[in-house]
């Protein structure tokens, strides 16, 4: 151990004279010509996840699975402990990777083949890093940048891998940014999840079962329901030290200077992080859908179709579009549509829009359509949910 006495401190502003000279402000974040194809980010930081912290995401975004509210009965499904919310680690990890990857961009374009690959615990540090898989110029506007980014344990072990794409402006000055000679990557090609044993449940197991309601397993599912989650979310300005908790650099999602001087659709009020809205979405819907998962196992391509500020009311619809029995016993694989409302009803937006609001935004053009200002958010995902006990 070092020690050693700290002398008085003595004030030394007055004694070193004002150079303008000598004023720094350093960037953070990258312009287009900064990223090169097949370059590998290590982004800087780690956050190391504490109980406390996981069950307040847990709470805070209206989760119901069980799985991450309770310890016992994570442990009675075989999890070494309470389990950390997936979406928890896909809002960490992407946040971690903000300033290298997105902290100048304009939009986040959309999220694609999301896989979360191992369960994170209480006291897990996650580190993260990203490989620029393509580049499109596209003149003076804004290009577009795919990015694969990978979570880490502390082990060096692969939990989560996901892409996504954004939309970063030109900086027409010469690259700046310092080439890296990291290439560690260990994207997993064949992503194959790994989940502790799991011994199915009976009737008699009352005291684990009593967790949960009795609608929510496999069986209680068929394709084409539409769940229409009657309760919603407003979002408070909490959306601002939520954002900074997960590791969000982006002055965008809590900087109103920042955001008020941007011209555009994006200025004004600081704009909700699309993680956090992601997460509350997902949350919202559980009750009714995700109760008794034993994974979640991904998903597709999805959209922020439009933004969220403090204020907004948002609320979630599941659509039922496959079924197939799971690759562990007991088991069985639902594969949702979740389609994200603000600012009306959930049940009044299917009454206005109907079939419309389950159709992608960026396919309506073609089909002669209007896109739909209340709709803000629109993904696939799959789930491995529990069979009734026998």
């Amino acid at each position: 151990m070092a020690k050693f006495q700290n002398q008085p401190i003595k004030e030394k502003s007055a004694e070193v004279p004002f150079d303008k000279n000598k004023i720094i402000q350093k960037e953070y974040g990258r312009y287009l010509e900064d990223f090169v194809e097949g370059e590998i980010f290590v982004h800087p930081r780690a956050i190391t996840i504490t109980k406390g912290f996981a069950l307040e995401y847990a709470t805070t975004f209206h989760e119901a699975c069980p799985l991450f509210l309770s310890e016992p009965y994570a442990k009675a499904h075989g999890f070494k402990d309470l389990v950390v919310h997936p979406l928890m680690v896909f809002n960490i990890v992407l946040s971690l990777g903000v300033q290298n990857n997105s902290e100048k961009a304009i939009a986040n374009l959309g999220y694609y083949n999301v896989n979360f690959l191992k369960p994170v615990y209480p006291g897990d540090t996650l580190r993260a890093r990203t490989k620029v898989l393509s580049k499109k110029d596209r003149g003076d506007k804004p290009g577009i940048v795919h990015v694969k980014t990978l979570g880490l344990n502390q082990n060096n072990e692969v939990v989560i891998q996901y892409e996504r794409k954004i939309m970063v402006p030109p900086s027409k000055k010469p690259r700046t940014s310092i080439p890296q000679e990291e290439t560690y990557f260990p994207e997993v090609d064949n992503p194959t999840i790994e989940l502790p044993d799991y011994k199915p449940f009976s009737k008699s197991d009352i005291h684990i079962l009593n967790h949960t309601l009795q609608n929510t397993y496999y069986e209680d599912f068929e394709v084409g329901q539409i769940f229409v989650h009657k309760n919603m979310r407003t979002i408070t300005d909490e959306h601002i030290p939520w954002t900074y908790r997960v590791g969000n650099t982006h002055p965008l999602h809590y900087d109103r200077l920042y955001s008020t001087g941007l011209t555009g659709p994006m200025s004004g009020e600081p704009i909700v992080y699309g993680g956090l809205v992601f997460g509350w979405l997902v949350g919202l819907a559980s009750r009714d859908t995700t109760e008794n998962m034993l994974w979640d196992l991904g998903y597709t391509e999805g959209y922020h179709t439009q933004p969220s500020i403090s204020g907004d009311t948002i609320g979630s619809i599941s659509r039922v579009l496959a079924k197939e029995d799971g690759p562990i016993p007991g088991t069985g694989i639902v594969h949702f549509q979740l389609i994200g409302v603000k600012n009306i009803k959930t049940m009044e937006a299917i009454e206005k829009y109907g079939e419309d609001l389950f159709i992608k935004e960026n396919d309506k053009k073609d089909m002669g359509k209007e896109k739909i200002s209340h709709k803000i958010f629109e993904i696939e995902r799959k789930v491995l949910l529990k069979k009734r006990p026998n």
